[in-house]
């Protein structure tokens, strides 16, 4: 149906008129030069040069031949034009035109019409000349050939294609008959004088200037190229070297040509560049070679290390657990000397030090596990469940702790996921939290609804377990990504924060606070038993889970632990999961 288009149809289609700019001649000029080939630009600027030359030189010639003959013409022409007598003007009627025994040709011109041929027999042509030809087109102008001295110019032929040279000037007082009788009329006296020949003999330099010109630009072409592909032969090889570097041909080398020349020196400078990089490259990969076996060794070691000490471990706990249910020191004799405060003393330190190796011994299982990249038994899991017993858990550790639990409004919090990992997750961070703020401190956990951003994925390629080289850091304010996001741009999350009010940490602790057996405080980690592996589980456990875990600190501001999981579909509303939906 017609009618009138809707105001934002109209506003569309206005702008869609406009279009984008024009792109100027200049522009367009600039690219085409950018993909024409370097022979192609130096042929054509120097055939470019030659002809700009050979035209200059051969408008110059025939301009100077021109001229230089048409001056003697003017110069004979104003000779025979002061000689003209009364008697020469008598023979020649008013309007007519005759020639001379000068080859020129004499007429009067009445104001207003060109001259012709005398049409009756009682004017004659002069000295018996030649019968009628080409007569010029004169002006018709009434003042063209009046003032002081006579006008002189070049004219067109009244038919074909000659040029006449005419001067020209009034007379008063010329007798010309009419049906009234004799009149006293002002007329024009005209002299000409045909330049036919000069304009043949000018076309014909221009001809041979042109025949001339195409025949050297012809030559020098193929000169030109010849040249040109000789001198850029080098240029050629250093192509084809390139090309061979680029797959992969690090040994291949630019031929080098004399040193004094430009290409010489360039192919000796590529040289040198080439070996460089050549040493670079192969002691890259010998350092990545060498980086990548360490790494295996010490990933072998660590799971070696942890199955060889689990046996011993479980023997000593079991010993120190045996002699608790003995009745400890009272049912024991005391050995060498030893009281039965004392060595109830022992066996519990003992039994500590086993705990805390047998802690380690789990750690290390852990992140052996995570290097190997083993598949976790995901289901739904609750992780505000698992929130709320990490906080109960706190609370009867540290009584005297407050510890809060603040959930936002919003959806079942449920992720695909372990949940024996993910209770490692936030019970590591509590535990962090716990361990690494004065008594009293107050912690929160804080748990809501969020989106996980591709964003992270170019920093957590750097932070993932295993990838010591630290994060970035702009000012003391850090976020920091430690694990690769769930692929697909933006997913809904389940967004889980651990804050506490302590002292923080400094820009250079937060860049490694990740990172396997760091210990921010050494001296304190060990009196408290921290194996410096906690964050480093943390980080591996997100990762594999798809998800990412950052810090946010400041000295004296405290610190918020932050981990961001997918949101498992089921948790979501309808219409959003139907988005969610590939296709």
């Amino acid at each position: 149906m017609g009618g009138v288009k809707p105001q934002a149809d109209v506003a569309e289609l206005g702008a869609g008129s406009r279009g984008k700019p024009g792109r100027s001649p200049l522009a367009t000029a600039r690219r085409l030069s950018d993909r024409t080939p370097l022979r192609t630009k130096l042929i054509t600027a120097v055939l470019g040069l030659v002809i700009m030359a050979l035209a200059a030189i051969s408008i110059a010639s025939v301009y100077m031949l021109r001229g230089y003959v048409t001056t003697q013409r003017d110069t004979q022409l104003t000779q025979d034009f002061q000689s003209i007598t009364s008697y020469w003007l008598h023979r020649v009627a008013a309007g007519t035109a005759a020639p001379t025994n000068t080859g020129m040709v004499l007429a009067v011109q009445l104001p207003g019409h060109q001259v012709s041929w005398p049409t009756t027999s009682n004017n004659q042509y002069i000295n018996g000349g030649a019968g009628p030809g080409p007569l010029p087109s004169l002006p018709t102008s009434a003042t063209w050939a009046s003032g002081d001295s006579p006008a002189q110019l070049t004219v067109p032929s009244q038919t074909g294609p000659d040029t006449w040279r005419v001067i020209a000037a009034e007379a008063d007082n010329f007798p010309v008959d009419s049906s009234a009788g004799t009149q006293l009329v002002t007329v024009n006296v005209v002299l000409a004088v045909d330049l036919g020949n000069i304009d043949a003999m000018t076309a014909r330099l221009v001809v041979f200037d042109l025949i001339v010109g195409g025949a050297i630009v012809v030559v020098l072409a193929a000169v030109g190229i010849a040249v040109v592909q000789t001198n850029l032969r080098p240029l050629n090889d250093i192509e084809m070297t390139a090309g061979q570097i680029a797959k992969g041909h690090l040994d291949h080398r630019v031929p080098e040509g004399d040193s004094r020349t430009e290409i010489g020196s360039l192919g000796r400078s590529l040289n040198a560049m080439l070996a460089q990089i050549e040493r670079a490259f192969r002691a890259q990969e010998a350092s990545e070679q060498a980086a990548h076996e360490s790494e295996e060794r010490m990933r072998r070691f660590t799971a070696d290390a942890a199955h060889e000490l689990r046996t011993p471990l479980t023997t000593i706990r079991g010993f120190a657990a045996h002699y608790r249910q003995r009745g400890g020191a009272g049912t024991w004799p005391a050995a060498d000397g030893l009281s039965p405060e004392e060595l109830d003393h022992l066996m519990g330190r003992v039994e500590a030090e086993a705990a805390r190796m047998g802690l380690l011994v789990e750690d290390l299982l852990t992140l052996a596990r995570i290097d190997q990249q083993r598949p976790l038994a995901k289901a739904p899991v609750d992780l505000l469940t698992l929130a709320a017993d990490a906080v109960q858990d706190a609370r009867i550790v540290a009584p005297g702790r407050p510890v809060d639990l603040v959930v936002a409004p919003g959806t079942a919090f449920i992720v695909e996921g372990d949940e024996p990992r993910l209770r490692q997750v936030i019970g590591n961070l509590v535990n962090n939290a716990l361990t690494h703020t004065p008594a009293g401190t107050p912690v929160r956990l804080k748990i809501g609804r969020g989106t996980l951003e591709a964003d992270a994925a170019a920093m957590a390629r750097r932070a993932e377990p295993g990838a010591h080289g630290g994060w970035a850091s702009e000012d003391e304010d850090l976020s920091v990504a430690a694990a690769r996001p769930a692929p697909g741009g933006v997913v809904p999350a389940v967004v889980l924060d651990v804050e506490d009010d302590g002292p923080g940490m400094s820009a250079a602790q937060a860049q490694r606070v990740f990172e396997r057996f760091y210990r921010a405080d050494a001296a304190r980690n060990r009196a408290s038993g921290g194996t410096g592996l906690g964050l480093a589980i943390v980080a591996g456990l997100v990762a594999a889970h798809g998800g990412t875990v950052s810090v946010r600190t400041a000295p004296g501001q405290g610190a918020d632990f932050q981990v961001k999981l997918p949101l498992s579909p089921d948790a979501l509303p309808a219409e959003e999961a139907e988005d969610d939906l590939p296709g």
